[in-house]
């Protein structure tokens, strides 16, 4: 294939992967918003629990994204069973670890207490992750199953019902967190069950094509399904328990940001949490992207055609730089538009909040480029299979680095948001240097292998 061919390739699985993460992240932004008219204080609740929530989740979720290479791999070598095997144990894996983290959930407040946060938003957080963590069980398995049929190349269909689920979410939204249609006004804890009766009709959705449908119905993934496979088993977990470590250490740094702005005060973190939300809409291309350049690598290395992958690397690269450009752009110039849906025209605040979100933004201008970078390289680098040494790194850049600059710059130095957020730009840039070198130096050991 050529350059062209390789960067069409990208688009083509890489496109619907994209609509499909930020549809997935619009059901979050929709509570945000949503919130954010609804009153302040649940707002940055809803920070607050969020970020404690999507810790442990993307944790949860290294068992999902072990199950894409795996299947990407055996699929091209025609290994049905294999796809089978592999499947299930992630879903076994995913459903054993959200069970046990439910008591997290339910006794959160004084674990938030502990980390310095103010008692009434700590009750609130808690209130709401009560009922939310009962949605991981589905949102856990739901990301094995995209895994599965992102290997397979089957991305439109994940598109289209993450799509579903965001107009689903909203229509709930606005009966439960506002009491409409004669249902009890529910507010923050409303904006919990919308999301867990979301995720489980999602989930029910993607079984019902899994099981019924002409490219996957083959595999046969829920029959005898409660039958262990140790082998299986013990593989999805090797691979599985670095990434989600990978995962905890880059989502830890921003939940931990968030941590210690809630230090600074409720405005700054409402500031942050919006700031974060626009952020983390544009790394959710790049995440889809990333992924893409996952099965594309798995694939390649599947046919152990090490030119394809090396020239795949690169296109799914360019593409991604491309979008860093864009993006830059928009924080530097469009910031208060950008952040304009957030909050309430009449909420009293709302010009401060602005003030500090539009500084953050000037700062995550600047990580743009690095962001970008320590995914694509952790994308090919699972493709490859290659997960304990990025683990390393991750723990290293982010916490050995990130959240200590982070600290010192806005709260020991003074700085606030802005300082925290440049201790966050420090990791990332460590640990675009740290994975982008594993990459090149694996790559050449397995062209030499042959």
């Amino acid at each position: 294939m050529t350059f062209r061919q390789h960067i069409r390739a990208v688009l083509v699985l890489g496109l619907p992967l994209v609509g499909s993460h930020l549809a997935q992240f619009a059901v979050h932004l929709v509570d945000a918003v949503m919130l954010g008219w609804y009153d302040v204080t649940a707002l940055a609740a809803s920070v607050l629990a969020g970020s404690y929530f999507f810790v442990l989740f993307i944790m949860g979720g290294g068992f999902a994204f072990a199950v894409m290479p795996m299947v990407a791999e055996a699929a091209e070598k025609s290994d049905e069973t294999r796809i089978r095997r592999v499947t299930r144990m992630g879903l076994w894996l995913s459903l054993i670890y959200a069970v046990a983290l439910l008591p997290l959930m339910i006794w959160s407040a004084p674990i938030l207490r502990a980390f310095g946060q103010d008692p009434e938003l700590a009750q609130l957080a808690e209130d709401y992750l009560a009922i939310v963590g009962i949605g991981m069980i589905p949102a856990l398995l739901i990301m094995v199953l995209k895994s599965y049929l992102a290997a397979l190349e089957k991305t439109s269909f994940i598109l289209w019902v993450t799509v579903a689920a965001v107009g689903v979410n909203a229509a709930l939204n606005w009966v439960l967190i506002f009491g409409n249609l004669g249902v009890p006004e529910l507010g923050l804890q409303g904006a919990a069950l919308a999301s867990v009766l979301t995720q489980s009709l999602t989930l029910a959705v993607f079984a019902l094509y899994v099981a019924r449908g002409k490219a996957t119905r083959e595999h046969a993934l829920f029959q005898r399904i409660w039958r262990p496979d140790p082998e299986a088993f013990g593989a999805v977990f090797r691979l599985g328990w670095p990434i989600g470590l990978t995962n905890l250490a880059e989502s830890g740094m921003f939940s931990a940001s968030s941590l210690i702005i809630g230090l600074i005060g409720t405005l700054p973190l409402a500031a942050h949490g919006i700031a974060l939300q626009i952020t983390s809409a544009t790394f959710m291309v790049h995440i889809g992207l990333s992924q893409a350049a996952t099965v594309r690598a798995g694939r390649a290395m599947g046919r152990a055609d090490w030119a394809s992958l090396a020239l795949g690397g690169r296109a799914v690269v360019a593409v991604s730089m491309a979008v860093v450009v864009v993006t830059m752009l928009a924080f530097l110039l469009l910031p208060e538009l950008l952040m304009s849906g957030f909050l309430s025209p009449d909420e009293p605040s709302r010009s401060q909040v602005f003030a500090l979100g539009a500084s953050l933004l000037a700062v995550a201008a600047l990580f743009q480029l690095v962001d970008a970078g320590q995914v694509m390289a952790l994308g090919l680098l699972r493709g490859i299979q290659d997960t304990k040494w990025p683990m390393y790194a991750a723990a290293l850049s982010y916490w050995g680095l990130g959240i200590p600059a982070s600290y010192v710059l806005g709260i020991t130095l003074g700085y606030g948001g802005v300082g925290v957020w440049l201790g966050l730009v420090i990791g990332l840039l460590f640990a675009a240097v740290l994975l982008w070198w594993r990459f090149l130096r694996r790559f050449g050991e397995l062209r030499r292998a042959g």
